[in-house]
């Protein structure tokens, strides 16, 4: 058996340096390693030898397979670092060629004009202003003047959460927050764009929309500033030729009241099917005072 074992040896050896890469060496891994090798028979006719042998066998089988797996692990350290060089050889990058074009989003039309508007009223020293989205009754109608019953109130109007909480229906919320939070009474120049929630039956209508809504306290303020704003509002965000002009209107729930027309930035006034042949188009509303742009 000694004799086997010196030969398994040699053959192993012989076998191992004619090896040119990881498949082959895989296959003599399996031929001298594996379950049915020649090494694991010897140690299974073990119990076959008389006791005094079988430590001098086993050690000997023990020996050869350490020497065996010392050989292919070093072996399979060559061929991976030499496949991997060959792969990096074939795989090389030319840095200087141009980049896959990576496909990127752009604003949201609605996101665009707000900033504009933002923009602008900081220009002119007004400060921006957030508020809640689910708002509370007290903040969207009481603090308003809108009491119990009021028109402006009706549940076909509003979607409640609950008998406390709702979607708020305008901006204006807002601007009770701020006057609020300004307990030093000093002047105020805001303006609050933001969504607003409303519930719709008509389909031109969306239950969606964004207001920008604006508000100014301090002495000595009259509409004359309100429509100057209005004009370099207008003429910033619309065009340069674009002319406004204001209409006393009538709403159930709001006195005074006005409506603000802009000249039809199509026909530029003189007519046309967008602005229905009247060259005007209705672009804002205000009341109590507090514009409000839809």
């Amino acid at each position: 058996m000694e004799e086997k074992i010196a030969k398994i040896k040699i053959q192993a050896k012989e076998d191992l340096e004619k090896v040119e890469n990881s498949r082959e060496l895989n296959d003599i891994k399996i031929k001298y390693l594996g379950k049915k090798s020649e090494l694991s028979s010897l140690l299974k006719e073990m119990g076959n030898l008389p006791k005094e042998q079988r430590p001098i066998i086993g050690g000997l089988v023990n020996e050869v397979r350490k020497e065996i797996e010392e050989t292919i692990s070093d072996k399979e350290k060559l061929f991976a670092k030499k496949e991997l060089t060959e792969k990096l050889e074939k795989e090389s990058i030319d840095i200087t060629l141009p980049s896959t074009k990576i496909k990127r989003g752009s604003k949201h039309p609605v996101n665009r004009v707000i900033e504009e508007i933002e923009d602008l009223f900081v220009s002119m020293g007004y400060t921006v202003e957030t508020g809640p989205e689910l708002e509370t009754d007290r903040f969207c109608f009481e603090l308003l003047n809108l009491p119990q019953g009021h028109p402006a109130r009706d549940m076909q109007d509003s979607f409640y959460i609950t008998d406390e909480y709702l979607l708020r229906t305008q901006t204006s919320a807002v601007q009770a927050r701020t006057m609020l939070a300004n307990e030093e009474k000093s002047p105020i120049r805001m303006i609050c764009p933001g969504k607003t929630y409303r519930r719709e039956d008509d389909a031109t209508h969306s239950h969606q929309f964004t207001q920008a809504e604006g508000l100014v306290i301090d002495k000595n303020i009259s509409l004359a500033d309100l429509k100057g704003t209005l004009e370099i509002f207008a003429k910033k965000i619309i065009g340069e030729n674009t002319k406004i002009r204001f209409r006393p209107s009538y709403f159930p729930f709001t006195e005074p009241s006005y409506e603000v027309d802009i000249s039809c930035f199509k026909c530029g006034g003189k007519g046309c099917n967008i602005c229905k042949q009247t060259g005007w188009i209705e672009v804002l509303r205000f009341w109590h005072g507090t514009p409000k742009c839809t």
